[in-house]
């Protein structure tokens, strides 16, 4: 999500059902040990989640608020809305992007789990249904709870956004390269038109992000299919450190313009919506 562009990967992504997908610990050494069902209706239980606020990262056009997630129906769901927000920290003569715009043109939201729910090692698992228009920037990921990014490391396990102007998923790894905010990276990217020649009805559907994470490797599906195997002897920072040997907490949110395109021309507004987070370690 703290983002990057790299050569295309190709694969062929065949479309499994969901509950085909689903991870069955029975008779297995994993067992469900965190969950969030969003059950509660309201707001975003705030025992688990922390909210980000204003603009945030990437350049994206919206600005982070709390008003834009909420849960209805055992989803959360989070609404990207065309309006504008004055900007609480406004200077012009500020060179910082997140200063020098006087307003927002769009507003959504973004939670993370970060000082309330950390895991090392495991197995997570996201059930959601993502908006594909042009301008949408969904993502499910982790970062790690200590150092500064990328030496922290990220885990993509869900982004959905344009790559050189075509609708894309990824699944990717990114740690810590020589120089400060420099980060290399694992990626897979799915070119978006294979999902859709294998089922057209693609973007109205739930479908399941599982991520299967090791002291080896961490590898990312989606509906059962391997997008991504990142081998963790090559995740070495500089300093020596390894970012995926340490815990990381959960993100979810909804970015818009930035690498997910040009929104103008968007409809709004538009909904991402995750039915629930479920954790399994052994």
């Amino acid at each position: 999500m703290i983002k990057h562009i790299l050569p295309i990967l190709f694969f062929t992504l065949g479309i499994a059902t969901v509950a085909q997908a689903q991870f069955n610990p029975i008779g297995t050494e994993y067992k469900l040990v965190w969950q969030e069902e969003f059950e509660n209706e309201g707001e975003v239980n705030p025992g688990i989640w922390s909210h980000e606020k204003g603009f945030v990262r990437n350049n994206e056009l919206q600005w982070y608020q709390e008003a834009n997630a909420k849960v209805e129906d055992g989803n959360l769901v989070f609404i990207g809305k065309r309006e504008q927000v004055k900007n609480t920290r406004f200077d012009p003569g500020n060179k910082d992007w997140r200063r020098n715009r006087e307003f927002a043109e769009y507003s959504s939201s973004s939670i993370n789990t970060r000082g309330k729910y950390e895991f090392l090692y495991g197995i997570m698992e996201v059930r959601a249904k993502i908006d594909t228009s042009m301008g949408m920037w969904p993502a499910i990921w982790t970062l790690g709870v200590s150092k500064p990014w990328p030496s922290n490391g990220e885990i993509d396990v869900m982004e959905y956004y344009r790559v050189k102007g075509a609708a894309t998923i990824l699944a990717n790894a990114a740690w810590a390269d020589e120089g400060q905010y420099n980060a290399k990276w694992d990626e897979s990217k799915i070119p978006f038109s294979k999902v859709l020649e294998k089922d057209p009805e693609w973007p109205s559907k739930f479908h399941l992000w599982r991520m299967e994470w090791t002291e080896k490797s961490i590898k990312i599906f989606l509906d059962d299919e391997l997008l991504n195997e990142v081998d963790l002897a090559r995740t070495i920072n500089p300093d020596g450190s390894n970012p995926f040997q340490q815990p990381h907490y959960v993100l979810l949110n909804l970015a818009i313009g930035g690498n997910g395109g040009d929104p103008s021309s968007t409809l709004f507004p538009k909904q991402y919506v995750v039915d629930y987070v479920r954790v399994y370690q052994k």
